[in-house]
Formats: C-alpha cells, sequence, structure tokens
C-alpha cells in the first residue's frame, strides 16, 4: 500500500472513530416523563386517572369534571369506609383527592388493591348500573370468546370419542356407540350426556356447521324448518359466523319450489356485535343504505350497510320476527331497524330493554407486572324505530301475544295464509 493510500486509510478510519466519538457525546437527552398533574408520577394514581380520562372521553354521556370528582369521591368512600374531602371538583381536584387517600395505604398491595377496587365501584355506579367494568385479561378472554360464541373447555369431538381428523365414517359409528350405551340411561347425568353426544353428532355431520366449528371452534347459531311455504329460521345467537350461516341456510332453501314468506325467530336471542345488522340488512336492501343510528355524548352517528343485496331474499315477501323479553342487544335493534323500515312485523313480547353498545379499551399504566387491565364501556346507545332509546323500555310487538286476540290479530299485518298459521305453530310450541 502505498504511502498516501496509508494515510488515506489512516485518517478514514481517525474519522470514523472521532465521528462516532462525536456523536456520541451529542446524543440528545431523553426528555423527563411528564403528566397532567404531580400527582400521576405515582402509577396508582396514574391507573386511576386514565379510568377517569377514559370514561370522559369514551362514555356514551357527556360527563363534567364535577360529575367524575362526585363519582370517584363516592366510590372511595365505598372502598375505604371513610370520608373524602376533595378541595376542588376540577381534574387537578380530583388527582389530589385520589394521592391523598392512596397515600394512607401502608403497602404496596393494599394501593394496588385500592387502586383496582375505586375503579371498579365508579365503573359499576354509571349508567346502566353494572354495565361497565374493569377486566383482567382473563376476564376479557372470556368476554371475547362469548361475543364470538366460542366455548375452549367445549369440544365436540371429545363429547363423541373421536378426535378432530376422525372421518365422517368414524363420527358416525362412535354416535351409534354412544346412543347405544346410553338411549336406555336413567340417571340424570347419563340423560345430560346423551342430548351433548346427539348435539355434537348433529353440528358434526352438517358439512356447513363442520367447517364453521373446525375453522372458529363456534357452534351453529342458526337452524332452519319448511313450514307450508314458509322459511323459518330460529337465530338463538348472534355470534362472528352468524350472517354466513343465514346466508347458507337461504341459500340451500333456493332449491325448494314455493317458499314465499319467512320467520326469524329472536327468542331469547342475547345479541352479539353490531357489525352483524350492518352485514345483514345489506342482504335484504343493498349495501351503503342507512340502517341506524348511535347516540354518543349529545351526537347521532349514522351506520350503514356493508353488504350488497343478496337475491335469493327477493322471494320472501312476507318477513316476520319474533321476539320475546329475553330478546336483547343486537337483536333488538336489528327487530326495530326492520320495523323502521317496514320490513317486517314483529309478534311475540316487548323486548328486554338492552340498548347499549360496549367496547373494551386497554390501561396502560401498568400497577402489576403479571397483570394488564381493561375498562368494558358502553360507549354508544341505540335507539328504537320511533326514536326512543331502546336501554330500559325495550322493542315492542306489532303483535302482543298476551293478548287474547294475539292469534286474531295476525291476519291484519300478514297476508300469507302459511305465514299466520307458521307463526301460530311455533309460538304454540
Amino acid at each position: 500500500m502505498g504511502i498516501l493510500k496509508k494515510l488515506f486509510f489512516l485518517l478514514f478510519i481517525l474519522a470514523l472513530a472521532g465521528g462516532g466519538f462525536y456523536l456520541w457525546k451529542i446524543k440528545p437527552k431523553v426528555a423527563p416523563v411528564t403528566y397532567k398533574t404531580v400527582e400521576e408520577s405515582d402509577k396508582y394514581v396514574r391507573f386511576e386517572m386514565e379510568v377517569y380520562d377514559k370514561i370522559s372521553s369514551t362514555y356514551w354521556m357527556k360527563s363534567t369534571e364535577t360529575d367524575l370528582s362526585t363519582l370517584f369521591k363516592l366510590s372511595l368512600e365505598k372502598v375505604t369506609n371513610t370520608p373524602v374531602t376533595v378541595a376542588s371538583t376540577t381534574r387537578q381536584g380530583t388527582a389530589t383527592m385520589i394521592a391523598k387517600a392512596f397515600s394512607l395505604a401502608t403497602s404496596t398491595e393494599m394501593r394496588k388493591q385500592l387502586a383496582v377496587n375505586t375503579a371498579m365501584v365508579a365503573l359499576y355506579n354509571i349508567a346502566p348500573a353494572g354495565r361497565n367494568q374493569l377486566l383482567s385479561q382473563k376476564q376479557e378472554t372470556a368476554f371475547r370468546n362469548e361475543v364470538a360464541n366460542i366455548n375452549p373447555a367445549k369440544d365436540l369431538y371429545s363429547d363423541l370419542g373421536v378426535t378432530k381428523d376422525a372421518s365422517p365414517k368414524e363420527v358416525e359409528t362412535a354416535y351409534k356407540k354412544q346412543v347405544a350405551t346410553l338411549q336406555n340411561a336413567t340417571s340424570s347425568e347419563d340423560k345430560a350426556k346423551l342430548e351433548k353426544v346427539k348435539y355434537s353428532h348433529s353440528v358434526l355431520v352438517n358439512p356447513d356447521s363442520k367447517a364453521i366449528y373446525d375453522t372458529t371452534k363456534a357452534e351453529p347459531t342458526v337452524s332452519k324448518n319448511i313450514i307450508g311455504s314458509t322459511l323459518y329460521i330460529d337465530m338463538r345467537k348472534i355470534s362472528p359466523t352468524t350472517l354466513i350461516e343465514f346466508a347458507k341456510t337461504v341459500d340451500n332453501a333456493s332449491t325448494t319450489k314455493g317458499l314465499s314468506s319467512m320467520i326469524i325467530d329472536f327468542r331469547g336471542n342475547v345479541g352479539g356485535s353490531l357489525d352483524f345488522l350492518t352485514n345483514f340488512f345489506g342482504l335484504f336492501v343493498g349495501k351503503d343504505q342507512y340502517v341506524f343510528d348511535f347516540f354518543q355524548q349529545g351526537n347521532y352517528l349514522p351506520q350503514r350497510t356493508v353488504q350488497p343485496k343478496y337475491p335469493e331474499l327477493d322471494r320472501y315477501k312476507e318477513v316476520a320476527i319474533l321476539v320475546d323479553n329475553m330478546t336483547q342487544s343486537t337483536a333488538e335493534l336489528t327487530t326495530a331497524t326492520f320495523k323502521r323500515f317496514h320490513m317486517a312485523h314483529v309478534v311475540g313480547k316487548t323486548t328486554r330493554g338492552w340498548g347499549t353498545i360496549e367496547n373494551t379499551y386497554p390501561i396502560e399504566t401498568e400497577i402489576d407486572p403479571t397483570e394488564k387491565y381493561v375498562l368494558l364501556l358502553v360507549n354508544s346507545i341505540t335507539i328504537r324505530e320511533d326514536g326512543q332509546p331502546i336501554e330500559g323500555r325495550g322493542v315492542e310487538p306489532d303483535v302482543d301475544i298476551g293478548k287474547p286476540s294475539w292469534k286474531s290479530d295476525l291476519p291484519k299485518f300478514f297476508k300469507s295464509d302459511s305465514l299466520v298459521s307458521a307463526i301460530k305453530q311455533v309460538v304454540g310450541k
């Protein structure tokens, strides 16, 4: 290597070293963490004030600082069984009040429990009472599984005594063997086991429900029957698979000649995600059509359909929806929507009146290295066909089966003799 090359190489190495040193020397310092109030430098106070802020920004009803200060004051008094004073009903005053109360806890565990319990009491006591909660990770997972209609502890294949990769023939053989053993059962335990075996078989022997179960672990939410010229659809729950189940049911019925009316049975349906309705109603009316409003903090938020029209539904000229006092949530709003747009008449009893929309919101502040928390908050309420909230009121039927004249009232709303007869038959059961 020539002298000049050696010198250039040495200068290059020195430049790299010097550059690295220079960059290290001027590396910017990390700015200190700042909080909305001095008190929130304490993670337990910060946890509580994060709950405060999420209620303020996300809860369906507008809350003033005075409202929230009073809420947390009463919650602290409930948890500590001690009178609490607040110098100011501002956010700052609330943080100061909480910090003072927490400072009396004599251990880390006590402070954690005080933060968790105060949040739980505060959430429980905002309307509707008991609908808003503080959930652990395990509780949130259970909540999500319930909405998705998944029971991790349940295995339909195991109930039949076969593995998931069992062939249809093996499933059938196992089913017959179980039935032969249990059909003369006398104990309540064996009778219950027989019903479980029959149910598991009914799901796994049906290619559509089996495919859904194998893919998602979700059990069927839709079943059908044909009564005269009426397609009866029992929708016992609403889950992420319900829409495709409904579409498959209608598609499978497309080869049945003469069908002209439909019953959708929502009795006992506890509802599910509201995404269902924007998809489901689209099958009847087409994409990008107005469906309903959310009401949140004084604002009406219109929702529109997202699915295109399903032509197979055109043959059903009349639709009846059956409801009872346990029909709730999305099933109620779906009923109200069909009423509003004169797409169906409703038969049964006034629905439960559970007209809230909840979602989960993570708490970022960590107060326990082994646990994460989320808020389950009512972020909106739903509106029925007459503009009134569903919450606490429910949706009223067009034909109230509590009235002695309900059977003779049916022809006032339905032209199809088959549909009237089918309603009487189904409601009678």
